[in-house]
């Protein structure tokens, strides 16, 4: 398994004037990124849009992206739904593309048991080879799922993390105790990572990463590294930028933000629309108190 790093951003899809999936700014961005601090990156997740792409667009920016950035970054491709069969389907076909794990939504809208949950997560990763980070996302699902169960599913070989996204810090610590040493617990929230890390967390699958990834990684390594104070120094300095970028559901602030600095990834997918006006003079106002560090050009 390729090793994880511990800041991974969780990718916008371009779209172009005609609401196209835009491949080719895709693979610029993914460049982009990862020159800015982002060690991999999520491909098709919540920020991806997941739910409006086809399952050909999916696998197309599975393969473009991986086929663009190499062996540069982990490329983790967002195949869960809320269909089993289907979920175990695009796992598998992701798997061609050659990614290198897979991120595993809890599913959404049909509220399983926790039962229900470890069967499904359980028959996902017995059909395939890659590594799987299972996502708890109880604001978007409704469903959380239980520190118990994420601990028994830990013990299947190729569950390899957590996208940890309840903010329910209690959970997370239980998580962290509960399992082994090389599971990897990932902060879902872009406010939550030094909470996550104090705890025992391994790292973050961020949002606000497109913007000032080297900046966060920074964040991270001094935490790592014992500059505890100034850790948190820079962490508490994110929160107003978090603040705006979720505003309104993501991904609609931080598309509208990398439009209005210049990086062109268009307009998002109905259901989802660009902000609303006040929306956009606050997104703007946060933004001029960062130095971004995505490359624009």
């Amino acid at each position: 398994m390729k090793k994880f790093g511990r800041l991974l951003t969780a990718m916008v899809t371009p779209f172009d004037e005609k609401g196209n999936v835009d491949y080719e700014q895709a693979k610029k961005l993914a460049r982009a990124l990862l020159n800015s601090g982002s060690d991999g990156l999520v491909v098709s997740g919540t920020t991806g849009e997941t739910p409006t792409l086809t399952r050909e667009e999916k696998l197309r920016l599975f393969e473009e992206i991986t086929a663009a950035v190499g062996d540069k970054a982990t490329i983790v491709a967002g195949t869960g739904n809320y269909d089993t069969a289907e979920s175990i389907k695009l796992t598998r076909e992701a798997e061609k593309t050659g990614v290198d794990a897979c991120l595993l939504t809890v599913p959404y809208y049909n509220r399983p048991t926790q039962d229900g949950l470890y069967e499904h997560f359980k028959a996902i990763a017995n059909a395939t080879k890659l590594p799987c980070i299972i996502y708890n996302v109880p604001s978007r699902t409704v469903t959380n799922m239980t520190a118990e169960t994420c601990i028994k599913l830990s013990k299947i070989d190729n569950i390899v993390g957590v996208k940890e996204a309840s903010a329910d810090f209690v959970q997370i610590a239980k998580i962290i105790e509960g399992v082994s040493r090389d599971f990897m617990v990932f902060s879902g929230n872009d406010a939550d990572t030094f909470p996550v890390l104090g705890l025992g967390g391994y790292g973050v699958i961020g949002v606000i990463t497109h913007l000032v990834g080297k900046q966060y990684k920074k964040m991270m390594d001094d935490f790592f590294a014992g500059r505890i104070e100034e850790s948190a120094k820079l962490h508490r300095s994110f929160l107003p930028l978090v603040n705006a970028m979720f505003l309104i559901g993501n991904p609609m602030p931080i598309k509208y933000a990398l439009n209005y600095l210049g990086f062109r990834v268009g307009k998002p997918r109905l259901p989802l629309t660009e902000p609303d006006e006040k929306t956009m003079a606050a997104i703007e106002l946060a933004l001029k108190s960062y130095k971004v560090d995505l490359p624009l050009k």
